[in-house]
């Protein structure tokens, strides 16, 4: 498996009904949905194929019913696929005993949910410490590392504070803190915001990225909401009816959907909120007078102010700092106008 690639899925399937793993066997060829129900099957997850880069943001989003919590539920094997592989680290997770699965759960993998499971008998520090406890850490240490979570998401005043005593996003900071304790590998997000009111998932959004430019975590992030999606993910996948539809960047997604199914997803996405710099920016930077340097992964919609305000170009940044290339007033008019193409 290459280096970077922390978890590979390859022809997953989780189908329920009579004799599943058997029917699924006897298959030669394509699986169509008349061949499923006259055996009485229902698949959740179809042929599902991805890789999760290490440290990437990887959001699975489709509508309720399209299987992305059970795609979900099969790569962190709480329940166990029909048919496929999946490789976590290099190693067999679907072929990993019982006690194993276990210990890959509770030290490499954290997982946060759309109800926060908050144990109400317990403290806010009690709370993120459990899993620690679990895990048999002295007492001493668990807290320790449960404070500096604590502090991570910005509850240090709220250690000894019930969650009836804690508001909902507050809440969810606690269950956000508790899925780090153990410092996991794979963090999964089901949902984790949808609970929350308009105002407080913006906030909680904000939080997430600020976590992630700190943390650099490998996440998979689960949710119906599209705006969501784009704004949080290096990489998102369309399910529809159990199958992946298409895996893309937001940008292409966008610009350029698979299939009218994404392309409805996408419409009401504004093209300045996803398309980057690096892709409309000439290249080349020719000595001259800028107005100041852009990194280039900014999206149009984020600089359109700053950069319309004056008449002389920007120089655009790749990760490294070096520049690359140059923007200004008149090609993000031109974008926002609709008068020109991204390809």
């Amino acid at each position: 498996m290459n280096q970077s690639v922390l978890l590979d899925c390859q022809g997953l399937w989780k189908v329920y009904g009579p004799n599943a793993e058997k029917f699924l066997r006897g298959q030669l060829t394509s699986i169509d949905q008349t061949a499923l129900e006259k055996a009485h099957l229902t698949a959740a997850v179809r042929d599902a194929n991805l890789q999760i880069r290490k440290g990437e943001i990887f959001v699975i989003m489709g509508l309720s019913g399209s299987g992305k919590s059970t795609l979900v539920r099969c790569l962190s094997r709480l329940i166990k696929a029909t048919a496929g592989s999946i490789r976590f680290e290099g190693q067999d997770l679907i072929g990993m005993s019982e006690r194993e699965l276990i210990e890959v759960r509770r030290k490499k993998m954290g997982m946060v949910f759309q109800h926060f499971a908050l144990l109400p008998h317990l403290t806010v520090l009690q709370n993120v410490s459990f899993p620690l406890d679990v895990q048999g850490v002295r007492l001493t240490e668990r807290e320790v590392r449960a404070r500096e979570m604590i502090d991570l998401v910005g509850l240090t005043d709220r250690e000894t504070a019930y969650p009836r005593e804690l508001s909902g996003g507050q809440q969810q900071r606690v269950g956000i803190a508790r899925s780090l304790v153990g410092d996991p590998h794979l963090w999964f997000l089901d949902e984790p915001f949808s609970a929350l009111d308009p105002l407080i998932r913006h906030e909680m959004q904000n939080e997430f990225l600020r976590l992630q430019n700190k943390l650099h975590k490998t996440i998979i992030f689960i949710t119906h909401d599209f705006e969501e999606a784009v704004r949080l993910a290096d990489r998102i996948a369309v399910m529809k009816d159990g199958e992946i539809v298409q895996i893309a960047t937001p940008e292409q997604l966008v610009t350029s959907p698979a299939t009218d199914y994404v392309e409805e997803f996408t419409r009401h996405i504004p093209k300045t909120k996803v398309i980057q710099l690096v892709t409309i920016m000439q290249e080349g930077c020719p000595a001259g007078s800028y107005a100041g340097d852009l990194k280039q992964s900014l999206k149009v919609a984020d600089v359109v102010t700053q950069v319309g305000q004056t008449s002389r170009p920007f120089r655009v940044l790749d990760h490294d700092g070096t520049p690359v290339g140059t923007v200004d007033r008149q090609k993000l008019v031109s974008i926002m106008l609709g008068q020109e193409l991204v390809e």
